[in-house]
């Protein structure tokens, strides 16, 4: 079964999807990788040596029917979230002979082969992974309200098998972030990831993924301790690290595992402290200080209240949405 992995990025973050594809190829050479970009290349002269080795789609090549909606109202990481579906929606459509297709967020590595989530993707139809397997027993952040906040499963990652039923759910995603992909927890929205706590309910052979080697994060570090053995990473010395999540980390600020956690550090945590060197060092060899001086086409210079908007859009009728659930019609 052919296999297509993509994320979504801005120009500012192709060190970090360089990074992604590199490791990608490196242990899943049969899958094709694409950079979904949220910003435009016309104008921009990479040097040479600089231009990515991937596959870029830009974001006004892809159908989006209220693309200058978005554009107004959502903000970088809103509308960086809010097309995902329509990502999906654009490879099930040109990619006919794929079947399995799975986003990453840019800021991940893949460490080994993939064959774990492809066999899940052979019995199931959707793959997604919660953010945490066991409690937390403390009061630091980020904790279980949060997670109830945010959403329960994490959309740095999603992986599907196309069907009738996975056409259908990324129609139904689509038409929700159309108008509903605002970070704004006190209104019940998280960008696109509040809506997947439905997706168990609402669909079947969904699988959730409790591999603890997977999408591996700040969020989960307080049940997940890493070891180095026969060359592979393993977690609790026994899964092996499939693929990591450096969520919130910046290497201009090298001692903190994540802006988004005060949970730990690497003094506390010294296990981890090799797989965040190593990032650094990818993101430094992929030209991670020369891209984050390109500007996005899409951030607005302004911040835009939009309490007002978010209250429309609850009230949204259903025609205004409708397209969303054919729009290649």
């Amino acid at each position: 079964m052919k296999t297509l992995a993509f994320t979504i990025c801005s120009i500012n973050y192709l060190a970090q999807a360089r990074t992604l594809g590199e490791s990608l190829a490196a242990t899943n050479p049969d899958i094709h990788y694409v950079i979904g970009l949220v910003d435009r290349l016309d104008g921009v002269a990479f040097d040479t040596d600089k231009t990515p080795p991937f596959e870029l789609l830009e974001l006004h090549r892809i159908p989006i029917p209220n693309m200058q909606w978005m554009q107004d109202n959502y903000d970088i990481t809103e509308l960086n979230t809010a097309v995902k579906p329509l990502f999906f929606q654009h490879f099930y459509e040109q990619y006919s002979d794929y079947q399995n297709f799975i986003y990453f967020d840019p800021d991940i590595i893949v460490f080994t082969e993939l064959n774990y989530l492809l066999d899940k993707l052979r019995e199931n139809q959707i793959v997604i992974t919660p953010h945490t397997l066991s409690p937390y027993t403390d009061t630091y952040m980020p904790n279980e309200c949060d997670m109830l906040n945010s959403g329960t499963f994490n959309l740095g990652f999603i992986a599907l098998r196309k069907t009738d039923q996975t056409q259908q759910f990324i129609n139904w995603w689509a038409e929700k972030l159309a108008y509903q992909a605002y970070n704004d927890i006190c209104n019940g929205l998280f960008t696109d990831q509040k809506w997947i706590n439905y997706v168990p309910h609402y669909y079947d052979e969904v699988h959730i993924n409790r591999h603890p080697g997977h999408n591996v994060a700040y969020w989960n570090l307080h049940e997940r301790h890493f070891t180095y053995q026969d060359d592979q990473w393993l977690i609790n010395n026994e899964w092996p690290l499939q693929f990591f999540h450096f969520s919130g980390y910046s290497p201009t600020q090298p001692h903190s595992i994540s802006k988004y956690q005060n949970r730990f550090d690497f003094t506390q945590r010294p296990d981890v402290k090799p797989l965040f060197d190593y990032y650094a060092e990818r993101l430094k060899a992929n030209f991670n200080d020369y891209y984050r001086t390109f500007a996005c086409i899409y951030v607005r210079p302004t911040k835009v209240i939009r309490l007002k908007r978010v209250r429309q859009a609850f009230r949204m009728p259903f025609e205004k949405i409708a397209h969303w659930l054919n729009p290649y019609a």
